[in-house]
């Protein structure tokens, strides 16, 4: 790059968030760039010293490390770097070496400062706190009227064209279940919208004949709404022209149809809505009826930009709802029970974090004072609640961690012996048990003092063995975050999935585990992650900085992964946990590695004995 003012303004046109300055702005900005030219092997900045400014790579390439010397990435032109210790403390939160020669441009702390607190642009990309991730979501209310209308979409378009005959029509509204049809042309482009109220007054009544076609009978040229205009357009429209049926449109082609009907259903699904039901469900196939619209919950509460906390906590409480019912009905088949007893769930159930995709894990814990004969009523007992989980949508565990397998059956005394076995032997079968295990929480039984004082007893003794709680950290560290070193994603290479990412295993997974260890150093009894790391940062187990940067982290991937799953279902497909990143914007594709940049150092510094980066 020539030494001059207008070689630089070229560059900065090709690189985000520059290009969004108007050009005079981008001038001035442009001259505030201080030019290095560095040698390969420079060190550019230390792990923990202040930082000059914001670096932008405009040739050569930059080696970026953690705290403890491992490998973030390797970042070339148009790469920024800096920026995560600037919007913390202004102290560096890597260590940055040039890897071959070339040319830097920094832009002054005060300049990034004034941009980043006078352009929103700027705010967005460079802030990577949850505020900032929610504002960049233009979070609103949870309501109707402030929802996004491609929030509010779900399903395939069913349409037809023109000349489609009326009764072709007809079946086609049978079959999909829907009350009308968009009628397009070849490329897709909305034509008309006819409803089964049009047949009914237009060809049953009407003047009509039942071979007429389609273009005869529609509303030509209806009303319509972009997928961006809000749930209040929606309601505004309808009653200003006295219409049920709303084609969304983008660009002129019809992508949805919303109606009256989606719209009392909408307000009609709550999550207290549905706990109401479940508690007065006669029998698990209207259990399974009330489940099935958990989906739909989950794409409005992510809709509505509700924090991904509050979402998987809404739904794991449908689910701890249903396993009380079923823990009633299960008594009401078999009688009393025979000892005192409680039923725990542990995964994500257990931690709070049900998202739309969930299997059963859980145990039953039993009274020493239960005979061999109690325990075969317990035994009937976790089938029943298994089965009806099962019936209900929380399909049995691949890994058969359920009341139902013997093993998940036992009295306290058994269960106090395995939390012993596997402190004092954490061979891997242990390791993984015990990460299960260490996530259990009551959801219902006649004596939770039971779990409470296995509970207390357990922490106090893993935390007192060292050995113990190295293995745990050891296995922390084998979900590791999907990066690749050249400033992407490490994304699955074969099979079905091939080209995305896995963002429960890679994603929220190792944030878990991370988590779990804190809880177990600091003898912390709550089993949510978030609710763990928050609790190890006021007790000191994990740092201030540190804590703030993973919560962040966190909360980003958590949010993507919620994302991803309410996507799906408004497409019509299953939720699952994987993500093409490449289907995601340059912005949000940024902050998504640097969440994942941020696991890997914590994780880093984890395996080497410290608690976080800050410290």
């Amino acid at each position: 790059m020539r030494d001059d003012l207008a070689s630089v303004v070229t560059f900065l046109e090709g690189v985000h968030p520059y290009d969004t300055l108007p050009r005079n702005d981008l001038v001035r900005v442009a001259r505030s760039f201080v030019r290095r030219e560095l040698s390969e092997g420079t060190e550019i900045y230390h792990h923990g010293v202040p930082l000059e400014g914001l670096y932008l790579v405009c040739s050569g390439a930059v080696e970026i490390r953690d705290a403890n010397g491992g490998l973030v990435s390797h970042l070339g032109p148009r790469n920024s770097f800096g920026e995560r210790g600037l919007m913390r403390d202004g102290r560096a939160a890597t260590t940055a070496r040039m890897e071959e020669a070339g040319l830097l441009l920094m832009l002054p702390v005060a300049e990034f400062t004034a941009l980043c607190a006078a352009v929103e642009s700027f705010h967005r990309f460079f802030d990577r706190s949850p505020a900032a991730s929610l504002s960049a979501r233009a979070r609103s209310g949870a309501d109707l009227a402030g929802m996004r209308v491609a929030d509010l979409l779900s399903g395939k378009v069913v349409a037809c064209r023109p000349e489609t005959n009326v009764v072709e029509a007809a079946r086609l509204m049978r079959d999909h279940h829907v009350s009308s049809l968009g009628v397009t042309d070849a490329e897709g482009r909305l034509l008309g919208i006819v409803t089964q109220r049009d047949m009914s007054s237009k060809v049953l009544a009407g003047n009509f004949p039942t071979s007429a076609e389609v273009g005869r009978v529609m509303t030509p040229d209806p009303v319509s709404l972009g997928p961006e205009a809000l749930g209040s357009d929606i309601l505004h429209r309808m009653f200003e022209h006295g219409i049920g049926h709303l084609p969304v449109t983008e660009g002129g082609r019809l992508i949805g149809m919303i109606t009256q009907t989606d719209l009392t259903r909408f307000q009609a699904v709550s999550s207290a809505g549905l706990i109401h039901e479940i508690a007065r469900a006669q029998d698990v196939a209207q259990m399974a009826a009330i489940t099935a619209r958990i989906p739909q919950l989950l794409v409005q509460l992510v809709g509505a930009h509700h924090a991904h906390e509050v979402t998987t906590r809404l739904i794991t409480d449908i689910a701890d709802a249903v396993t009380r019912r079923l823990l009633g009905m299960a008594e009401a088949q078999l009688g009393p029970a025979p000892a005192p007893w409680v039923w725990a769930a542990c995964g994500s159930q257990g931690r709070q974090e049900q998202t739309g995709v969930s299997d059963q894990d859980n145990c039953l814990i039993v009274d020493d004072s239960a005979s061999d004969a109690d325990m075969e009523y317990f035994r009937k007992f976790a089938h029943i609640v298994s089965d009806g989980l099962q019936a209900c949508g929380y399909v049995y565990c691949p890994g058969d961690m359920m009341a139902t397998n013997p093993r998940w059956c036992q009295r306290t005394e058994v269960w106090a012996r395995y939390f012993r076995s596997w402190i004092a032997t954490p061979n891997p079968e242990a390791q993984m048990l015990a990460s299960v295990m260490f996530d259990l929480r009551v959801i219902g039984g006649t004596a939770p003092a039971l779990f409470e004082a296995l509970q207390a007893q357990t922490l106090v003794n893993a935390a007192k063995n060292s050995i113990f709680v190295a293995h745990m950290i050891a296995n922390s560290l084998k979900h590791t975050p999907p990066l690749g070193l050249i400033r992407g994603f490490a994304t699955i290479r074969s099979g079905e999935h091939r080209n995305h990412i896995d963002l429960k295993h890679n994603g929220v997974v190792p944030v878990a585990d991370l988590a779990r260890v804190h809880a177990l150093r600091g003898r912390l009894v709550a089993v949510n992650t978030r609710a763990r790391l928050m609790a190890a940062r006021e007790a000191g187990t994990l740092s201030v900085s540190g804590g703030q940067d993973l919560l962040a982290a966190y909360d980003l991937i958590a949010q993507t992964r919620l994302e991803t799953q309410a996507r799906q279902i408004r497409q019509g497909q299953a939720p699952d946990n994987y993500l093409a990143p490449s289907a995601l914007p340059d912005f949000e594709r940024s902050h998504l590695r640097d969440a994942f940049v941020v696991v890997r150092s914590l994780q880093s510094a984890m395996g080497h004995g410290k608690a976080n980066l800050g410290q």
